[in-house]
């Protein structure tokens, strides 16, 4: 980033916080403190020798947020989140160009961040990304957005969280900035620069149309969307048109009660560079869609099940390493690797305090799988500790072949300390 759009993104925040005390209200601040503690066995690799691999890593994650909103007039408001995070943790899992919160995935190719025009320098310590070590400090300017409200639209201008869909564990539609389903911090969608527009309708139904703009507001770096919502027959309906890095997909989400359940169909449909771009073959179109339902049982248990049709993956592990470089894992945000996957989950709260929470993502074909058990304890009001772990099963991988997906994935236990503010 240049010192340019630098100093300006300083300068434009520094303004908004100093402007707490003109506006017509006082300004808001609230946020949070957040400790990861994590430990991770890598998976075996079958024909390397043991004492050549590093089969146990651990990190300590910490991360500080300040949220502030400011009303400056009865139409005019504006957002303000700013994150630091300090993390410490092997080398070889330090990139040496950082993601947003300093963290690699051993799998995952999703990069959220590319939707943003410009930005701070990520890394705070040390001041070259090149020399980090075990220790380092990261920053994000996560939200900066400008809202002008009235009576028949509200308008939101500048980096702002933008996602879509019905589905609990894959959102088809979600291609902007979604999250790993390995992802310990879900609560903040990664920000992200656009301009949107949202038009009330009815009671249930709205107009919501925007461009969301990439590294240096180049056409094949960005997005936009179109998107009605309606509801008729007791059902929620939506249909989306996206434009994105050059691809064009169509998508539509239905939600609806059945008996004492609730249930979703979100599909979309991907046509790879329609609007741009080299295209190498019909192979790159894909279809994606999620399915399923959750019922909330006596006695304060809930449970849910959804099956996800990847059609951008393969059912043979042979062809993992080929299918990553495809259009809709380089720019369409797909990470899952097979075709079919069932996910089940449940939670249960033992106490008024104290919740219990399985859940699990199978790849059918492989077969392989990620089961989550979680214990949640409300300490006191807005400090939580939390414990869990991801655990996986499958063959380990024989370098250069994946024998399946998620054994390849490590297996990770981790704590979780939380106070709010």
């Amino acid at each position: 980033m240049t010192g340019f759009w630098r100093n300006r993104i300083t300068l434009i925040a520094t303004l908004i916080i100093l402007m707490g005390g003109t506006g017509t209200q006082a300004l808001g601040i609230d946020g949070y403190y957040k400790n990861f503690f994590v430990v991770d066995h890598l998976p075996e690799i079958t024909n390397l020798p043991r004492d050549e691999q590093q089969l146990w890593i651990g990190s300590v994650s910490q991360r500080l947020r300040v949220n502030a909103f400011q009303r400056l007039t009865g139409l005019l408001s504006v957002n303000v989140s700013y994150a630091l995070v300090a993390r410490v943790q092997d080398p070889a899992f330090f990139d040496e160009e950082p993601t947003l919160f300093g963290e690699t995935s051993l799998i995952g190719f999703i990069d959220a961040a590319g939707y943003r025009v410009a930005d701070l320098d990520t890394t705070l310590f040390p001041r070259d990304p090149k020399d980090i070590r075990s220790f380092a400090m990261f920053q994000n300017l996560d939200r900066l957005f400008v809202t002008v409200s009235v009576d028949w639209f509200d308008l939101y201008v500048g980096r702002q969280a933008i996602a879509w869909g019905s589905a609990r564990v894959i959102n088809p539609t979600d291609v902007i900035a979604p999250f790993l389903y390995t992802e310990l911090d879900t609560e903040d969608r990664i920000g992200v620069d656009a301009a949107r527009i949202r038009v009330p309708l009815g009671a249930l139904s709205e107009f919501d149309a925007g461009y969301v703009a990439g590294e240096d507001l180049e056409f094949s770096e960005s997005a936009f969307f179109l998107r009605g919502k309606a509801y008729a027959a007791k059902t929620d309906l939506a249909g989306l048109v996206v434009g994105f890095r050059e691809h064009l997909m169509i998508g539509a989400d239905v939600a609806r009660a059945i008996g004492g359940a609730s249930s979703w169909l979100e599909t979309a449909y991907v046509f790879a560079h329609a609007l741009g771009g080299t295209r190498s073959s019909n192979d790159d179109d894909y279809l994606r869609f999620s399915v399923g339902c959750d019922y909330s049982f006596p006695r304060n248990i809930y449970a849910y099940i959804e099956y996800h049709f990847n059609q951008a993956g393969t059912d043979r592990t042979g062809d993992y390493w080929r299918v990553v470089q495809t259009p809709a894992y380089l720019d369409g945000s797909v990470y899952l690797l097979g075709e079919h996957y069932l996910a089940p989950g449940a939670s249960i709260q033992i106490t008024p305090l104290v919740t219990l929470t399985a859940q699990a993502l199978v790849n059918i074909t492989d077969p392989s799988s990620l089961f989550v058990p979680v214990v949640e304890y409300n300490i006191k009001e807005d400090v939580y500790l939390q414990f869990g772990a991801y655990l996986a099963t499958g063959k380990s991988p024989e370098i250069p072949v994946l024998k399946s997906e998620f054994g390849t994935y490590p297996d990770m236990i981790y704590a979780s300390f939380r106070i709010y503010f």
